[in-house]
């Protein structure tokens, strides 16, 4: 239970008592003195009830003072470690709670009420420019990772790669303190592959060792529910492209932040450093095909990296916890912010759906009891309520990045308002630095759009062979059985939400300049 969560609780209980209580007075004097002396007893009673429920309102009160101080003082002095990922600090008045009653949108006047809801939101949809931060900002919050990648990379490599100095204990382990080795499994397995490869890797010149170290060359970065897990699983058969050695390391939203599980709050931060030993498996491959290039020739090698972590394009809510100084409730940085000032040439990948199926997939995948059509729509009203609420005083932007809201809502509206995140990557990136794809493109035709991704990765022809191996491969993370048994979400619930991400694709459709991304024809991906 989040601290909110306890405070509404203490606070309806007090309120309730109140309410149930009965008054004890009855026709008669209003002088307590002039009363008969059951009544002046009665009366006497009562005065000792009131005053027992002030002391419980007061100590109440006064708990929780305490535990707002508490709170306060571990996001002033930037104590992360131990504490939960409560609503943020930050505009805490723009979240109007949805009320006490949930909308049964099968009733006429409920169905109107959420129309009403979702022509509010609409009629304050506006898409606003961000005001960019300077490189000096973005160095002075994160001044260890521009300490350890360099501005300039090797010339002769098409990956992102430089050599960096080793100077531990030739006898220390190179792994032993990474904070992945220590929480993810499939790391602390290949750590002793890389472990018996990682002396003979060394570079030593002058008396001094040094290491290849790599960043991706290309992230796909978008969104759940998407299609991602698929493209990556195809993407990884080509010879020539390397991934991390797990699918979604959420290093640059998440784990740079100490963030593990969200459930658990914050953990040690992970440095740039942990990151980078995701690749060194990749590393030792193209350093053997570097070493193997002894002409002069400066024609890159083909091997390349990439990472597909689903929340690169649109998680940001760790901001409020450790940027300041944010503008009308947003960010004062984005994730694409750091990322372009240490790889303005990086380039990545976005899948998108229709977003009201995006919404209903995610529903089916992260609940884990009682899911059903209804109980979805009941989450989506709730939510679109929630959003109405912040609308009210701030503007689409920053209720997008209202870490409040998005831990308050139901259901993750947020993440099917795909413009928004795109306009702002914009600001930092080139258009043809990121490509967008539909998954309905990609189910129907896997050939095209897997050709369209090597040619954006500049990637090499392959042999009938291995395009059959890639492009007809069994479709990867398609719904649960489970899940499909429940059926379709409740026609009224699509309706609603057509009308909700309609401003939003129309905005999409006009700056990638294809209708398709208008969803018009409602296709629907099991």
């Amino acid at each position: 239970m989040t601290l909110m969560d306890y405070r509404y609780s203490l606070l309806s209980t007090v309120a309730e008592e109140h309410r149930k209580r009965p008054v004890p007075f009855r026709d008669g004097p209003a002088d307590p003195l002039a009363l008969p002396d059951g009544n002046r007893e009665q009366f006497r009673r009562w005065g000792l009830q009131v005053c027992f429920g002030k002391a419980k309102l007061y100590s109440f009160l006064f708990l929780l003072t305490v535990m707002f101080l508490i709170t306060v003082s571990y996001i002033l002095t930037g104590e992360k470690k131990g504490l939960l990922l409560t609503p943020s600090p930050y505009r805490i008045r723009t979240i109007v709670g949805p009320g006490p009653f949930p909308f049964n949108l099968t009733s006429a006047r409920d169905y109107a009420n959420m129309k009403l809801v979702v022509k509010t939101i609409v009629s304050k949809v506006e898409f606003s420019s961000r005001h960019l931060p300077e490189l000096k900002d973005l160095i002075h919050n994160e001044p260890h990772m521009f300490s350890v990648v360099p501005r300039q990379f090797l010339p002769n490599v098409k990956n992102p790669c430089w050599y960096e100095e080793h100077s531990v204990n030739a006898t220390a382990d190179p792994y032993g303190k990474s904070l992945y080795g220590r929480y993810s499994r499939r790391f602390r397995a290949v750590c002793e592959v890389l472990r018996k490869a990682f002396r003979e890797h060394l570079v030593h010149r002058a008396g001094r060792a040094y290491r290849l170290r790599c960043l991706p060359y290309f992230y796909i970065i978008g969104q759940p529910k998407c299609g991602t897990t698929d493209l990556y699983d195809r993407l990884r058969l080509h010879p020539d492209v390397r991934f991390t050695t797990m699918k979604e390391p959420h290093w640059w939203t998440r784990k740079r932040f100490g963030v593990v599980r969200i459930s658990e709050g914050f953990h040690e931060r992970y440095p740039v450093e942990d990151y980078l030993d995701l690749f060194d498996l990749a590393a030792f491959q193209i350093q053997e095909h570097f070493a193997r290039n002894t002409s002069s020739s400066l024609d890159k090698r083909n091997i390349i990296t990439g990472e597909a972590s689903a929340s690169t394009l649109w998680d940001n809510n760790a901001w409020v916890y450790f940027y300041d100084n944010g503008t009308d409730g947003e960010p004062p940085f984005l994730i694409q912010d750091f990322l372009h000032a240490v790889q303005p040439e990086a380039r990545f990948i976005v899948m998108l759906r229709d977003p009201v199926e995006r919404l209903y997939s995610d529903y089916l995948y992260f609940s884990i009891a009682n899911k059903s059509a209804e109980d979805f729509h009941e989450r989506v009203s709730e939510s679109l309520q929630l959003f109405e609420g912040c609308l009210a005083e701030a503007s689409v932007r920053s209720c997008v990045y209202n870490t409040t809201l998005n831990n308050a809502m139901p259901v993750r509206l947020h993440v099917g308002l795909y413009i928004i995140y795109i306009l702002d990557w914009l600001t930092v990136f080139r258009r043809d630095q990121i490509l967008v794809l539909r998954l309905e493109d990609h189910a129907s035709n896997r050939k095209y759009t897997m050709h369209t991704v090597f040619d954006f990765l500049r990637l090499g022809p392959l042999t009938e062979q291995k395009e059959a191996e890639i492009t007809r491969s069994p479709v990867s993370n398609t719904r649960r059985p489970a899940d499909k048994s429940l059926g379709p979400m409740l026609p009224v619930t699509k309706e609603i939400l057509r009308d909700f991400y309609s401003p939003f694709n129309e905005k999409l459709a006009k700056v990638l300049n294809n209708d398709s991304f208008l969803w018009l024809n409602h296709a629907k991906l099991m």
